[in-house]
């Protein structure tokens, strides 16, 4: 209820101005709808879609000031230094409004400021009070700039540890340490202490992995690890895992902890004769126990501790004599690397021996990980048939496209649900990198508008990710050019060859080529890793600069895109696997084979720009296409979405030359097609 309103008339509509007095402060509230808060007006204007942290800020400066810490920081990340967390890890959120997955919040006795990139700025305008200011910008040294300038130098700057990788910590110590301040390690977490209706963890039970999908026990997952330790010429005497996916791998096991991804809260310490997992204990059910063998203390026995009792255990290890701890820098956060203490018990590489280890899929993992492709795509040709058809009549959305392919994938075998927030962007919207539709945001899909999705799907064998970005009109000259390239980008990676043991990094230019020749790019990465029913982003694979080299068996995905800010989007996304290329001469060589399985919107394909090897290559995959999918949908009895596929999936090469030939020629091609039908 509004304790005091206006009512103001305008020729663009009318407006319910309310005014909320809040300890003291003034919050206004329009009723439109508006988008983004405007702090300087008077009084400030505040969208609906804000979230007022008068009473958090509040609660938060006294838990500061009983610690003695002037200003306090606060990460967007979790004690595992996961992409993805869950609600209850998500503090920046709660403290800000500001929901975002990239961003710092640091508060102090007197201001509050969040940094974020440029993919958020708009999105936290309009999330947060002003209570908070906006610094656009992610970099540390901005940060540390700022705190240099608002903080005196007999102040203490709080971080709980948990949250801060190595490196983090030691940037902020490098740019911090000179002005003579220091950070304070605070491993209670301020925030848990006045968020009050902090969600709670799951109660679901974990659960392991089904024999059919599994090639390697645990128990050989755990003796290769001992092997990489003994052959390791620094003798590592045992290696801490912190990341989630390295203990669910290497135990076979999933949990329901954090949305999207089949992750549970643990931590493992694997010694060369015994084996720690830390986890919440009452969520273990007796038939785990059993198959972990955790009533025992030999070497293949897991003994099961309380997940917060990591520190303890590993505290009491490090002071055993001629003890080293393997760590995987990457995903280790202070609170545990700050006791592996003197550095003689260290031993650091960027990724661990597990991560490395996961990376290459065994015969099985491949297998299976193709099969949830197969089936994932035929959800996405349901939806994208489903569009064709009803987007002229102007009743859909991007919510309810979300909405069908999510009912589409969950009739498939194995389904599990999203692995993230299924993205079903029109318009400008697409042109937002990673936008998800909301009933406040979502548009009416039209035929006037270029329309992207982008899915991901658990499966109990596989995780899927694919984007296809389409246009049921008629697309402008520069949006046909613009994908043309992308696909190009695409094309180039996936039909690349090369050593063994490159980098993906020194092939990422390939992707972006064709757009750079005429003054186009994008501000994202080329491709990550994908794992079997794991997180849809899987590191250490991918064409960063800090990811692994390429060997056969790695599955990673290729999505060059495009975004024309406020017009369209543009990505094309596919996940591939790394196989043998058969070569003249050479051994030992690679490349890409495409496992995604859905033909991209033939409309915005202008192969007037399109070398011949390209060509061929897209010729070559849809015949991939045809062959796998008209099997399963036949198998399914999907006969209308196999005549769609087979129209969307005609040779480009042959169409291009029939344009030349007698009206005989046409009619043989049309035969042969016919014939081909008729095989599938």
């Amino acid at each position: 209820m509004c304790l005091h309103s206006t009512l103001i008339v305008t020729f663009q509509g009318i407006f319910l101005i309310c005014f909320f007095p809040i300890s003291g402060s003034w919050n206004v509230i329009r009723a439109d709808g508006g988008s983004e808060r405007n702090c300087s007006a008077i009084p400030p204007y505040l969208p609906s879609t804000v979230v007022n942290t008068t009473l958090r800020l509040q609660a938060l400066r006294e838990a500061m000031s009983s610690f003695n810490v002037s200003a306090y920081i606060i990460p967007g990340t979790d004690a595992h230094l996961s992409e993805y967390i869950a609600p209850r890890d998500a503090r920046m959120a709660f403290m800000t409004g500001f929901t975002g997955s990239a961003g710092t919040a640091v508060v102090t006795l007197k201001k509050a400021v969040l940094w974020t990139d440029s993919r958020y700025w708009v999105q936290a305008e309009r999330q947060m009070d002003c209570n908070w200011e906006l610094e656009r910008d992610v970099s540390i040294s901005s940060i540390t700039d700022w705190l240099i300038r608002e903080v005196s130098d007999t102040d203490n700057i709080g971080i709980d540890p948990f949250l801060f990788s190595i490196q983090t910590y030691e940037s902020y110590s490098y740019y911090l340490v000179p002005a003579k301040l220091m950070l304070k390690s605070i491993p209670d977490n301020l925030v848990d202490r006045v968020w009050t209706d902090r969600p709670l963890i799951p109660p679901d039970n974990l659960i392991r992995l089904p024999d059919r999908v599994v090639e390697r026990t645990w128990q050989m997952k755990v003796e290769h690890i001992r092997t990489q330790m003994t052959d390791n010429p620094y003798k590592p005497t045992a290696v801490l895992l912190s990341a989630l996916d390295e203990t669910a791998w290497l135990f076979n096991l999933r949990g329901n902890d954090v949305p999207y991804n089949p992750f549970f809260y643990s931590y493992t310490l694997l010694t060369l004769n015994e084996i720690w997992l830390f986890v919440h204990k009452d969520r273990v059910t007796e038939d785990l126990k059993l198959y972990l063998n955790s009533t025992c203390f030999l070497a293949h026995c897991v003994q099961l501790l309380e997940y917060e009792q990591v520190r303890v255990m590993l505290k009491n290890y490090m002071t055993t004599p001629g003890v080293k701890v393997w760590i995987g820098t990457e995903y280790t956060n202070y609170a545990l690397y700050e006791l592996i203490t003197p550095e003689e018990k260290l031993l650091t590489s960027a990724y661990s021996p597990v991560l490395t280890t996961k990376a290459v899929k065994d015969e099985t993992e491949q297998r299976i990980l193709r099969d949830a492709h197969v089936r994932d795509a035929v959800a996405v040709i349901q939806l994208l048939m489903w569009l064709e058809k009803v987007v002229p009549e102007g009743t859909e959305t991007e919510m309810t496209a979300a909405y069908y392919v999510n009912e589409c994938r969950s009739k498939q075998k194995d389904s599990r649900g999203p692995s993230f927030e299924t993205i079903s962007a029109s318009g400008p919207n697409a042109a937002l990198a990673h936008y998800s539709p909301s009933n406040a945001t979502s548009r009416k899909l039209t035929v006037d508008e270029m329309y992207l999705d982008l899915y991901g799907k658990y499966l109990q064998d596989g995780t899927t990710d694919i984007t296809r970005t389409v246009h049921w009109g008629t697309p402008t000259d520069m949006q046909k050019e613009a994908f043309t390239r992308v696909l190009m980008g695409n094309i180039e990676i996936s039909r690349t060859i090369f050593p063994s043991g490159t980098k993906g990094v020194n092939m990422e230019m390939l992707g972006r080529r064709a757009l750079w020749e005429v003054g186009l790019n994008y501000g994202h990465g080329t491709g990550h890793g994908v794992g079997n029913y794991f997180g849809v982003h899987e590191w250490p694979v991918g064409f960063q600069s800090n990811n692994i080299p390429f060997r056969e068996g790695m599955f990673t995905s290729i999505e060059p895109g495009y975004y024309k800010e406020n017009d369209f989007g543009i990505r094309i996304e596919d996940v591939v696997v790394i196989v043998p290329a058969h070569t003249k001469y050479g051994h030992k060589y690679l490349t890409f084979e495409t496992v995604s399985l859905v033909p991209y919107d033939r409309k915005l394909i202008d192969t007037s720009l399109m070398s011949p090897q390209q060509l061929q290559w897209l010729d070559n995959y849809y015949l991939t296409i045809r062959k796998l999918m008209g099997a399963e949908l036949d198998r399914q009895g999907l006969t209308e979405e196999k005549k769609w596929m087979l129209k969307h999936t005609v040779p480009f090469q042959s169409a291009t030359a029939s344009a030349a030939v007698s009206p005989l020629s046409l009619t043989l091609t049309a035969l042969a097609t016919a014939l081909l039908h008729n095989l599938l």
